[in-house]
């Protein structure tokens, strides 16, 4: 780890503490930052002053109730103002629960309505290949709790047959969904045909070498174990 990506990752905690009154959320922000912060410090093609540049990487946050990390992280980067994360779910502030791709520079969907985010992330790679755009990488956040929505299914047999090696899904597994696979997710994109990797979702060696690993011909995901989400 760099000295610029150490210093850059003890920023977040404190850029995260900043955005208050949400705290039911705070465990879904806690589980994606290590994943969100390699991402972008370290794997994707995606600048402050090139969001427009279409040969950019796409990043797309299915995960939309963890939006604080996502915020921290983008701030870190300088895509957005950190003086912005304070107002955060403000009636003025642009920083909604959820992200607004609308009012958020460098925010490809909105989301927070879980199961969208998937099947959206096979759609952009399908574009961008009908434009022989072959560069940008697609990397779509969700969480395991979103395999309960069918839409995922049909997004995750279909990006297979299409032979997507552009599209990698990163998968927060903190035992969280209801009609899901436990100890056993990456078994059901495995015999979709896509390749699978299980790391520690606090690993960042392990993340990075998962994200920079080449899948030619076809998807891959790469499932962060983190820890069991607390059921109240």
């Amino acid at each position: 780890m760099t000295a610029t990506t150490t210093t850059g990752y003890a920023r977040l905690p404190a850029l995260i503490a900043t955005m208050t009154g949400d705290e039911k959320h705070g465990l879904a922000a806690e589980s994606t930052v290590d994943v969100l912060w390699v991402l972008y410090d370290q794997v994707l093609n995606i600048r402050s002053d090139q969001l427009s540049d279409p040969d950019r990487d796409r990043f797309l946050l299915s995960k939309g109730h963890g939006c604080a990390a996502y915020y921290a992280v983008l701030a870190a980067k300088g895509i957005i103002d950190p003086a912005l994360l304070a107002g955060w779910g403000g009636r003025d502030s642009p920083l909604g629960r959820h992200p607004d791709r609308v009012l958020i520079p460098g925010v490809e969907i909105s989301s927070g309505s879980l199961g969208h985010g998937l099947p959206i992330a096979v759609g952009v790679a399908l574009g961008l290949r009908a434009q022989r755009r072959t560069g940008p990488r697609v990397v779509v956040l969700i969480g395991d709790g979103e395999l309960d929505e069918g839409s995922n299914h049909e997004a995750i047999a279909m990006a297979a047959r299409f032979g997507l090696d552009r599209l990698t899904v990163v998968l927060i597994d903190n035992d969280s969904s209801t009609h899901g696979w436990p100890g056993r997710i990456a078994d059901r994109f495995a015999v979709e045909g896509w390749a699978t990797t299980t790391v520690n979702g606090r690993d960042h060696n392990e993340l990075h070498t998962a994200f920079t690993t080449p899948h030619p011909g076809r998807p891959d995901v790469v499932v962060a174990v983190t820890n069991r989400k607390a059921v109240s």
